[in-house]
């Protein structure tokens, strides 16, 4: 029988509100072996409740714990279902690293916050469960973000070609990965988020499927240079950012309010790729490969946006690495879990600016 002391499981729910990710993995070879994946979508009450919690309100406190409260319902329910589709049980799986929702990430302020509650988690599982994972970089002076770069690291770093990972999520982010240098990581700027909700706005759509609505307008240029122009494009890593900066009502202090829904759509795919490519070019230096995860690897206008801003570089979806666009985060994440059982210092300081390394995560044994 196959020993299963290594099977860990990882929960992802990202910044794009869309659902959760969850994946069972098998880290007891040397590269991680994907054995199941399950998807569960939010429902829209939850999803705008979520996006409410993003901004102060009357009792927002008494809904944020009911909502982390039913987060973890949710994640205990996932991983249910995923186990009973692997044919795997409790005993088998060592712990569920869960990233869990952020709502509020302010690393200059000293604090981030991703909602799920991991005691719940852990009572309804059965199964030992590790989260929190930003806070203790962010205790050390870092941005507690991103932390996927340490995976890659470990994983897709490759000899003698310099690769570059780019998870487009609701934010983008990459991971430069020079050959016999540092790695090196940072948040770039919007992905899908602002893209996400336009057209939810104008069209009622969760997202705009191939970027086939963008396509069909027209970049308004001086709206595309305001969205450039944010500070925040412009500063040095380390950084990181999410809803707290970048949000509908950011982008509608852009507009001047005459503009077509439609061009102001172009405009946004326009942006999500230069954030990206003006990165890769800037910090990226010689970048040979560049690899796609994340819901934004799905739209085909903005990857062939990125082809054409950045034609040195063979751009490919991790799919080609044995790293499935959809799940990569999610392993990610349980691969953290497994480094914190083991006591292992993960965050690198390089990308998130921390003083020294920390071990990361809490944990709530089951």
């Amino acid at each position: 029988m196959q020993n299963h002391s290594e099977l860990f499981i990882g929960i992802m729910s990202g910044t794009s509100l869309d659902g959760i990710d969850v994946v069972l993995v098998d880290f007891s070879t040397s590269y991680p072996k994907l054995l199941a994946t399950y998807f569960q979508a939010y429902e829209s009450k939850l999803r705008d409740a979520l996006l409410a919690l993003h901004h102060p309100a009357n009792d927002e406190l008494h809904q944020m714990y009911l909502i982390s409260n039913e987060l973890a319902s949710l994640y205990a329910a996932a991983t249910a279902i995923l186990l009973r589709a692997a044919d795997i049980t409790l005993d088998q799986v060592r712990a569920i690293g869960c990233h869990g929702q952020t709502i509020r990430h302010r690393p200059s302020e000293g604090y981030t916050l991703q909602l799920g509650n991991s005691a719940l988690l852990a009572e309804l599982s059965g199964i030992t469960v590790v989260s929190d994972f930003r806070s203790r970089d962010i205790a050390a002076g870092g941005q507690g973000a991103p932390l996927v770069p340490a995976f890659h690291d470990r994983v897709l770093r490759h000899p003698s070609i310099h690769r570059v990972i780019v998870n487009i999520g609701g934010i983008s982010n990459l991971t430069n990965l020079p050959p016999k240098r540092q790695t090196t990581g940072f948040d770039c700027g919007p992905g899908n988020l602002l893209m996400d909700a336009w057209v939810v706005l104008h069209c009622g759509e969760l997202y705009d499927r191939n970027g086939a609505w963008a396509d069909s307008g027209q970049i308004i240029p001086a709206l595309l240079q305001k969205l450039l122009d944010e500070p925040f494009l412009h500063a040095v890593p380390p950084k990181s950012s999410g809803r707290d900066l970048f949000s509908l009502a950011w982008l509608k202090s852009k507009l001047r309010g005459d503009e077509a829904s439609v061009d102001v759509q172009a405009t946004l795919l326009a942006f999500s790729s230069r954030v990206i490519s003006d990165a890769i070019h800037c910090f990226c230096d010689g970048a040979q490969e560049i690899y796609l995860c994340g819901g934004g690897a799905h739209n085909q206008a903005l990857v062939q946006n990125l082809r054409i801003s950045l034609p040195e570089c063979r751009i490919q979806a991790t799919d080609t690495l044995g790293m499935g666009v959809d799940w990569l985060e999610a392993i990610a994440f349980a691969w953290l879990a497994q480094q914190c059982l083991y006591g292992d210092p993960v965050n690198l300081t390089a990308v998130t600016g921390a003083r020294h390394p920390c071990i990361l995560g809490a944990i709530y044994s089951a």
